[in-house]
């Protein structure tokens, strides 16, 4: 028996979740920004944040630069869908103060490890 199928090819085309190319990703990015923006006195009145207008919007940049590296458009497409989810957790009052306030908390410094870095710590090891 001799094998008469096609030669499938190394690459696979994928299926895109939502966007087709790149410009339509960085709308639906944008739709979730302004989403995220028209919230901001809502989530300020009704959590009842020790936080002002200008925090909450330096927060929501800074969540929404921290992927601005990503350049696969189903990634982009996937962290706007957990976006999305995000604003509806807190749109319904799903997520609590404790949720929101999580986003503030202070990041941990990753630990020097050539020596100049750890003398300027003060560490001894």
């Amino acid at each position: 028996m001799s094998c008469r199928g096609t030669i499938k090819s190394g690459t696979m085309m994928v299926k895109p979740m939502l966007s087709l190319n790149r410009c339509e990703a960085h709308t639906r990015v944008l739709g979730l920004y302004r989403a995220f923006y028209r919230y901001i006195p809502y989530i300020l009145k009704y959590f009842d944040i020790p936080k002002n207008q200008n925090d909450v919007r330096e927060k929501i940049k800074e969540l929404f630069k921290k992927n601005a590296h990503v350049e696969d458009i189903r990634i982009i497409d996937t962290l706007v869908i957990k976006g999305y989810m995000e604003l509806k957790e807190i749109t319904h009052q799903w997520q609590q103060k404790g949720h929101i306030m999580a986003n503030w908390c202070p990041s941990q410094d990753p630990v020097p490890r050539d020596f100049i870095g750890k003398f300027l710590q003060g560490i001894e090891r």
